[in-house]
């Protein structure tokens, strides 16, 4: 009969003839046992990982991170219109979150600091207005404390997206609430083109802001702080931004123009909050997602083959590669929102570009996807092409994922992209790629491994599974993942390596026995469950011993 159906047959017979004996009285009397099968130790080589050859590995990527910006600024993602009840807060937050979780993102980048305010009690700004209506003015609750929770609980990893220096997008100081910073220290603020911002070239603004990550990182488990591409202000026309004088009092004695000034005030800034960060919490990453062009060509041979009107380094003053280079970030990720073919900007162009600037750097590379301009025109009208960005950036191993601004553009399901999302390009989940300079180490392999089977209607069933942790020890378990093999698995390490044998992710419960329920399974299948533990930083143990189920 072959050794497949040999093993069915086995299988098979086993699970008559233990289907008599009692049932787990925490499961349920309708509960039916299945059988176990012990599988040989695996063994990894290195930490967190096992060695396979390139053809177990190759398709949708197992490791990937998925993530998608969150815009609390003028209400664009959350909470919708500011002044709802903290009920209707909570409940449009957790819907996001479940939205995002069922589209196969594995990260969230939530706005917490959009204008020079705040989502959380702090000492440094005012809680912000698209909250309660008036800046100032409490909500009632933690919006951060509240959110992150919820994503931790869905296994998300949470970043916390902070805009330093924009204060307001209107030019008067005493709209703002009394305890903002800026309107007690107007001699901080600059007025542009009828907003206003902190003036980056300041000591007494950088050290307020470092204070500001601090205290957010002193206060909140988050696994990120991210920063975008909003360091000096995008130039309005010809007008020029007004720091002469703080030049001539803080740069002009060491630096040859302004624009190295500026240049050095961002780099001093990123400098301080990756060591303020790390510092303090060394598995949080620190990341940035700057535009898209660093530099083009004609500025500088080493630029990339675009023709952009403004670049990240002389418009911005933000110099990415020196924060690279430096090793101040954990990752890194451009705004690429133009499409594949468009002259100045070319998509492929830049993707290249920015692979070859971290090549050798210990950062990662994602991608900022453009999801709010899908079916907008031109050829982001043809249904294709962001799914071929996607397509693309798989040929890069440095592309370690991407991140889509913004949620809302991305559940509004333009030509079909969120039921790509969903039925296909993330149909299976994926595991978010290690950073081995933080640190961390997989925790112990869980064990004792077992199952019991539940009929949900005629035809189906529900297999649920039980495990426990291995023995205590350093490394503490984050969260858990579930993987599924068709048949009677060989004890390969590298078969857990496909991208569709990883059947979801949970996160811990905090109790002696971990519980996940493999929901409307089909009949008169077999399967082989593996449980593996990860730390926060994904670092994954080796597999428990085996489980075979078969559904009669």
């Amino acid at each position: 009969m072959g050794a497949y159906g040999y093993l069915h047959w086995v299988a098979g017979v086993l699970f008559w003839l233990v289907s008599s004996l009692p049932l787990s009285p925490a499961l349920g009397r309708a509960s039916l046992p299945a059988v176990q099968v012990q599988a040989q130790s695996w063994h990894r080589e290195g930490a967190g990982a096992w060695s396979c050859s390139p053809s177990s590995t190759t398709g949708a990527p197992r490791r990937q991170l998925r993530g998608v910006w969150i815009a609390t600024v003028a209400n664009l993602d959350w909470p919708s219109r500011p002044g709802l009840p903290t009920a209707v807060q909570q409940k449009e937050g957790r819907r996001l979150l479940d939205q995002v979780r069922a589209l196969g993102f594995n990260a969230v980048f939530v706005q917490v600091r959009p204008l020079g305010d705040a989502f959380y009690p702090s000492r440094y700004a005012p809680w912000s207005a698209y909250l309660s209506g008036v800046q100032g003015r409490s909500p009632g609750y933690d919006p951060l404390g509240f959110l992150l929770s919820e994503a931790h609980r869905r296994n998300l990893e949470f970043h916390a997206w902070l805009n330093p220096f924009r204060v307001s997008f209107h030019d008067n100081l005493a709209a703002l609430a009394p305890t903002n910073p800026a309107r007690q220290h107007p001699a901080w603020v600059v007025h542009y083109a009828g907003a206003l911002y902190l003036n980056p070239g300041l000591p007494a603004v950088r050290r307020l802001l470092a204070a500001t990550v601090e205290e957010l990182v002193r206060r909140y488990d988050v696994d990120g702080v991210h920063l975008d591409d909003y360091f000096y202000p995008y130039p309005v026309g010809k007008l020029p931004f007004p720091d002469s004088e703080t030049y001539r009092q803080y740069g002009a004695g060491r630096y040859h123009s302004i624009a190295d000034w500026r240049r050095a005030n961002v780099n001093e800034l990123i400098a301080t909050l990756s060591q303020t960060i790390h510092r303090l919490r060394p598995a949080v990453k620190f990341g940035v997602s700057p535009f898209g062009v660093w530099r083009n060509r004609r500025s500088d041979p080493s630029g990339s083959a675009t023709e952009a009107a403004v670049t990240s380094y002389d418009s911005l003053y933000a110099d990415t590669r020196t924060w690279i280079r430096h090793g101040w970030l954990d990752y890194i990720a451009p705004q690429l929102y133009w499409p594949i073919g468009f002259r100045r900007a070319e998509y492929t162009t830049l993707v290249r570009w920015w692979v070859h600037e971290v090549e050798g750097w210990p950062v990662h590379l994602y991608i900022g996807q453009a999801a709010y301009k899908i079916g907008s025109g031109g050829p982001w009208s043809d249904a294709e092409e962001m799914p071929r960005h996607l397509r693309f950036d798989l040929g890069f191993a440095a592309v370690k994922g991407e991140i889509f601004f913004r949620v809302r553009s991305v559940l509004a399901d333009p030509l079909g992209f969120a039921r790509r999302l969903r039925t296909a390009i993330y149909r299976h989940p994926a595991l978010i790629p290690v950073m081995s300079w933080l640190g961390g180490s997989p925790p112990a392999t869980p064990r004792a491994l077992q199952a019991q089977l539940q009929p949900q209607g005629t035809s189906r069933w529900s297999v649920t599974l039980r495990w426990q942790d291995g023995p205590t020890g350093q490394v503490a378990t984050t969260y858990y993942a579930i993987y599924r093999l068709d048949g009677v698995a060989s004890p390969d390490p590298c078969a857990l390596k496909t991208p569709t044998a990883l059947l979801a992710t949970q996160r811990g419960l905090g109790a002696d026995w971990q519980v996940f329920v493999d929901q409307l399974a089909p009949p008169e299948t077999l399967y082989t469950y593996y449980v593996t533990a990860l730390d926060r930083l994904h670092h994954e143990s080796p597999p428990s011993t085996a489980l075979v189920v078969h559904l009669p």
